[in-house]
């Protein structure tokens, strides 16, 4: 740890905390991935503002009430403090050095420029760069490593990519029980790591260079790297409508797993008809006492043993043939959805506590400004080892053109694209 940085308890809390001018706090735990991709990024920055602010580090499993007091509910959670007074915004999850650096750029009005233009720029040389830690990016990253080829991966969030997000994962092979998606992730991710993998998570991605095999994170690390392979999967669509982006975590989610728990014995509204819809409503469906699911189509488009859970569910109502105009808020937890009903024309406004949207998926290409070879849909093009119109670039996973797109088939890319590309390092 670096010597700008103190580790303290609630003993001496006040005397390391309060009675400084300028603190910011860590309240991190142990085997918490989180805590692990925010130590590097608060070490680094306690190098740059440590003579200004007491970067300080607090154990929260041992220094539960005093937690408990300051509302820190988990780990990690930054918290900055002004003269023993809470300042700014509570920072908790997967933290950006960004986020972090924002706020102390407000703290310190007159001093952040001169501090932060003594910082002096990084550069990473590796032998294979993947841009995204999820289940393609993860595996391809296992393979290489025990290939003893020296590995990097680089993810804007948190390794797992959308499979930490998903309720239940039940058709992965060798388990023979529905696993969490988010432990699966994190079991692939030990993996990674007990096998040597290096990460830079929750990072800016400030500018990609597929031609020379070059990425630039957090405005100061550049990784150089011999060979890249793309694994940055896809993201939910959004419905485009007046209201989804503006109430966008404020009401508005695209993640059950994430807010469900939010939503006890409220109604909610559920948008979409396919099998993220369907089955992200039965998880729902343990916290909401109504679900009102809304689809243009006259049908379910599930798979038959999710549609016959939902159809079966007594929570459950369905609106076919409709389409959601607009999203309105009024208050928290207090919410609205604009349909028209698709045969007549008829438009009705429903009262909801919150929206939930599931209507497919959209490639992360936007990073790469247009140098890859994409299909009509926006997906990228790879030949039968992943190899993109690039040289030296590969792309495995959801980002890829390819009929069917899950955790196995994302799983098989990786190995392939790990396999070809260490074949061409030897």
């Amino acid at each position: 740890m670096s010597q700008n940085i103190q580790e303290t308890n609630a003993a001496n809390f006040e005397a390391d905390v309060l009675q400084q001018d300028l603190a910011i706090v860590d309240f991190y735990s142990s085997e918490c991935p989180p805590c692990e991709a925010l130590a590097s990024k608060y070490e680094a920055l306690s190098e740059i503002y440590g003579k200004k602010v007491r970067f300080v580090k607090i154990f929260r499993q041992e220094n539960r009430e005093l937690a408990k007091s300051l509302d820190v509910t988990g780990s990690p959670t930054v918290l900055f403090f002004q003269k023993g007074k809470p300042v700014g915004s509570k920072l908790t999850g997967g933290i950006r050095r960004r986020d972090i650096e924002a706020q102390l750029e407000e703290l310190l009005p007159e001093d952040a420029s001169a501090l932060q233009a003594k910082v002096v720029p990084q550069e990473t040389k590796v032998d294979v760069l993947i841009l995204g830690g999820g289940p393609a990016g993860l595996t391809a990253s296992i393979y290489l490593a025990q290939a003893h080829q020296k590995v990097l991966v680089v993810d804007s969030a948190l390794p797992g990519g959308f499979v930490a997000t998903t309720h239940q994962v039940s058709n992965y092979p060798g388990f023979i029980q529905p696993q969490a998606g988010y432990l699966l992730s994190h079991n692939i991710a030990e993996q990674a790591k007990s096998n040597g993998v290096e990460f830079r998570s929750a990072v800016d991605i400030d500018e990609v260079d597929l031609e020379n095999h070059s990425v630039r994170v957090d405005g100061w690390e550049t990784i150089l790297a011999r060979k890249v392979i793309i694994a940055t999967g896809s993201k939910p669509k959004l419905l485009g409508i007046p209201g989804e982006v503006e109430y966008r975590g404020h009401g508005v989610s695209y993640c059950a797993t994430c807010d469900g728990k939010y939503y006890q014995d409220k109604e909610i509204i559920v948008i979409g008809g396919g099998n993220s819809a369907v089955e992200e409503s039965l998880f729902l469906a343990k916290f909401a006492s109504k679900i009102t699911l809304v689809h243009r189509s006259s049908h379910l488009r599930a798979n038959k043993d999710a549609q016959v859970k939902a159809l079966a569910e007594p929570k459950m109502t369905f609106l076919f043939e409709h389409q959601v105009r607009e999203i309105r808020k009024k208050a928290p937890f207090e919410m609205s959805v604009v349909v028209e009903e698709l045969k007549t024309g008829h438009v009705q406004e429903l009262t909801t506590a919150g929206v939930f949207v599931f209507i497919g998926f959209e490639p992360n290409v936007e990073m790469f400004g247009g140098k890859l070879k994409l299909d009509p849909w926006g997906y990228v093009e790879v030949d039968a080892e992943m190899r993109t119109n690039i040289p030296g670039v590969y792309s495995a996973g959801d980002v890829n053109a390819k009929p069917f797109r899950q955790i196995t088939t994302a799983v098989a890319d990786g190995t392939i694209a790990a396999i070809a590309v260490t074949k061409e390092l030897e």
